[in-house]
């Protein structure tokens, strides 16, 4: 017996619980909130994603792969002032997008402690990499400031959850940036 085909589109049903998730965090967010804002059954969302945490683990594992593409293609930038400085800028953009919810799942929600410290590796990493590359200097306190960053980010999120402007955050990461050791001067090009 192949049982009855779904009604719904899964997708839609994910993002949508994503979204439900992402306004209110795991612990306030209900079955029946979860059915009303995914359009579905409680019968139907157990056949589909399984119970409530399995259903928040698919949903942040969603949103967290989003999260790393933006990371990931601003650490492509030449230096690690410009890596940085795009991802701060995302992230106070992606904060106050109006056609999402304000702030950021994976850097409020208390659950996702292992997806934040997967942040800081990819931020520790970068500026690893500026050093190697000599955009930064090589006593540089990689680790100390790839945390630092992520609390800026957590306070970044934590203002445009409070109602922050886009101005306000932009201003939070402006000023992130001047805590960055400044790039090394590598003096004069050569002639050709």
């Amino acid at each position: 017996m192949t049982g009855r085909p779904r009604s719904f589109d899964r997708d839609a049903a994910l993002a949508a619980a994503v979204e439900q998730f992402w306004r209110v965090g795991y612990d306030e967010t209900t079955i029946a909130t979860l059915t009303s804002a995914m359009g579905v059954t409680p019968p139907s969302l157990y056949a589909a994603f399984g119970d409530k945490e399995r259903l928040f683990q698919e949903a942040s594992r969603t949103y967290f792969a989003r999260t790393c593409e933006g990371m990931d293609e601003a650490a492509t930038r030449p230096t690690a002032h410009e890596a940085i400085a795009e991802m701060l800028d995302g992230t106070a953009r992606a904060h106050t997008d109006a056609a999402t919810p304000p702030g950021c799942l994976v850097l409020t929600e208390p659950r996702l402690g292992s997806q934040r410290a997967a942040v800081r590796e990819r931020l520790r990493s970068r500026l690893d990499r500026g050093v190697r590359d000599g955009d930064l200097p090589a006593a540089t306190p990689t680790d100390e400031l790839a945390g630092f960053l992520l609390a800026v980010m957590r306070g970044m999120s934590g203002c445009a959850r409070d109602g922050g402007s886009a101005e306000d955050v932009l201003a939070i990461a402006r000023t992130a940036l001047r805590a960055l050791p400044p790039p090394v001067d590598r003096g004069p090009l050569p002639p050709d």
